[in-house]
Parts: structure tokens; sequence; C-alpha cells
């Protein structure tokens, strides 16, 4: 087994020859007090911190200079609200993550798959994110005889055949980390499929490097699903990040989460998927905001994500239609929800409603 050293803390290695992505990683920002500096806008320091206390901060400068005005659709995403602490609805694990992890940092849901935690760091963290339990805890960092303890299960079990590294973010370790993990279980036999997940184009896009480039495409079939939420994240740099795992035969989609104040708007939505189109990537998901506490403030009613897909279908592409998906709360799963086109049954014919609202009618095959 190739011996390759566990990655430390992201504050501790950040030399004067680190690259661009260390270095913005390094100047985030982390306190109440940092950030009251940044912001011009006068902030209840105090009640930040205490937010910040339990739900770790941490905004790179990349991702900062996309802020264009306080509680814009950027800041939402980045910038602690103290009504994370107030909110009291929701459960800290909502998708049943620990109840279905045979061990830990693993979860077999599904038949054929498993997620695989291997970093509980971020380029930035997200204030709706589903582990948000986790995420950033430095008591909760993923060793690894964790991982291996993970990568063991998988090959005991020969009916995984699909992988999915998580985090975290697993673009936030080391090329030779990575590599490691890659390549421990693409000696498995029977796992066909790797996928990573990764927000780390959209909110550090300078750690996609042609170094790593050139070590992801040893390990296909690779499928990479990055997170895109607004237009206003997809950049130059975003572009060029995305365009770089491309060029490399690396499949891209993206799973954006339905957020109020960030997304919730159908001409806000058109826009992004048009967007993440041309720089080839495939609008996957839009997922409902899940259960986490503390994340209240960011949920959405359901028919506005049918809205959503309505205002979508028939009026662009079907390329840029991403599924709307509920994970349902207790482990059921993903649950996708789809506009209801069909008007009537009868026996042996359907009335269907196309996205211009006018009926059709079609024969059906009578059982």
């Amino acid at each position: 087994m190739q011996s390759v050293s566990e990655p430390t803390q992201q504050s501790s290695d950040l030399k004067e020859s680190s690259p661009l992505w260390k270095k913005l990683l390094g100047s985030s920002i982390t306190d109440a007090e940092a950030l009251s500096k940044f912001c011009s806008y006068p902030l209840n320091v105090e009640e930040l911190k205490k937010v910040i206390k339990k739900y770790p901060m941490s905004v790179n400068p990349y991702y900062l200079s996309l802020i264009e005005d306080v509680n814009d659709p950027i800041w939402k995403q980045c910038i602690p609200d103290v009504k994370e602490l107030s909110e009291q609805n929701g459960v800290e694990d909502p998708l049943h993550e620990e109840v279905d992890s045979p061990v830990p940092g693993l979860t077999h849901r599904y038949p054929d798959r498993v997620l695989l935690l291997v970093s509980n760091q971020c380029g930035m963290y997200c204030r709706f994110c589903t582990r948000k339990r986790k995420v950033g805890d430095p008591f909760k960092r993923i060793t690894k005889e964790q991982i291996m303890r993970g990568i063991e299960y998988i090959r005991e079990h020969t009916e995984v055949r699909d992988v999915l590294l998580s985090g975290g973010d697993p673009f936030l370790l080391s090329d030779s980390y990575l590599e490691w993990i890659l390549k421990e279980v693409r000696k498995i036999s029977h796992v066909e499929v790797i996928r990573i997940g990764t927000r780390v184009p959209c909110t550090l896009p300078q750690r996609v490097t042609p170094e790593l480039c050139s070590m992801l495409k040893k390990y296909h079939p690779l499928y990479i699903n990055v997170h895109f939420n607004h237009p206003a994240e997809v950049t130059d740099a975003s572009k060029m990040a995305c365009e770089m795992l491309a060029d490399v035969g690396i499949p891209l989609g993206n799973q954006s989460v339905l957020l109020k104040g960030v997304n919730d708007d159908p001409k806000v939505m058109k826009e992004l998927v048009h967007k993440l189109l041309m720089m080839r990537v495939k609008p996957y998901y839009i997922y409902q905001a899940d259960l986490v506490r503390g994340t209240n403030h960011f949920r959405t009613p359901v028919k506005t994500g049918i809205e959503i897909i309505r205002a979508l279908r028939g009026h662009t592409s079907g390329m840029a239609v991403p599924h709307y998906i509920i994970d349902t709360p207790g482990g059921g799963g993903k649950i996708p929800l789809l506009p209801n086109y069909i008007v009537s049954k009868e026996k042996n014919k359907l009335t269907l409603t196309n996205y211009e609202c006018r009926l059709f009618e079609y024969p059906d095959i009578d059982e």
C-alpha cells in the first residue's frame, strides 16, 4: 500500500510557496471581528460570535468578493445569521446518515452504492449545509483510519458498484491524499463508478489546477457533481475550473439547493441553468432544502420548486431542466417531484397538458 500522510488542518500547511488556493484558504474570514472589519454594514458581533461558536464560519476572499450587498444571495449563503440559533425546527441529522452508517463515515442506504466521507473541511461553509452538525468541527476530523475502514467495507460488499466521495469537500484534500483514496477504491474489482461531490469549482475555483486534473483523469469512469446555487457564482474563474475538469473527460452535473431569497425565482434559476450548460455542466438536481436544524429561514414551499420546473420545462431545452428532489427525512432517500401533466385517464385514453397549458389526447394501451 502506498504510504500517504494524512492531511493536516487547513491552516497549518500554508507556506509562502503554497499555491494560490491554499493562500486564499489561509486568508479565510473565520471570526466575527474580522467579518466586521470587512463589512461596512454594522454587525452585532456578540450575536455572530454565538452563532460561529456552534456553527463555524469560514469564507475565503474569492467567495467574499462575489458579495455585492448585505443580504444578497451570496451573503445569505456564507454569512452567519442569528436565526441559526433561534430556529429549532428540523433535526441534526435529517437524512439519517448516521443511522444508515455500518462503519463511521460511510452511508449505505441504496442497494448498489455508498457515500464515503473523506473530509470535513470546505472552501466555504454554507449556512444551509445538510452536515452542519459536523463540517468544520476540528474534533470531528476524518482520519485515514476511518477512511480505510470505509474502503474495507466496500471491498467486502460486492453489491456496491458505485462509490460517492463526499465531505466536507474532497477537493480540500491534497492531490496525493485524494489520489491515494481514488487508487484504493479503484482497486476494488466490483466498483464500476466513482463519483466526487464538490463545491470547490464554485467557492474556491483556484483549487482546480492542471495537476489535479491530470491526476483525476487516471481514474475513469469518474463523475463529478458540483454545486452552484445562483448565477452570480458563475464567474470566469469558476468557468475555467469546470472546463478544465470537462477537458480531461469528466462528466459534470450540478446540484442546487432551493433557498429562500437566493434562487427561489424561476428567472434566477433559468439564468443559472443556462450558464451551467455554457460551461459544460448538466443541471442535475434541484433539492428541496433539508430539514436541518437552524436552516428553516432558507426553506421554501414545495410548490415553489414545482413552479420553477414548470417555468423551465418547454421554455428551455430539456438538457437545462434538472430533477426536483426531496431527500426525505428518516432515510427514505431521494424522491423526484414533477409537475403532473396527466389531467385525466380513461380506459384507453389520456388527457395531457403541455407547458402552454393546452390539452391533448393520447391513445393509451388497454390493459
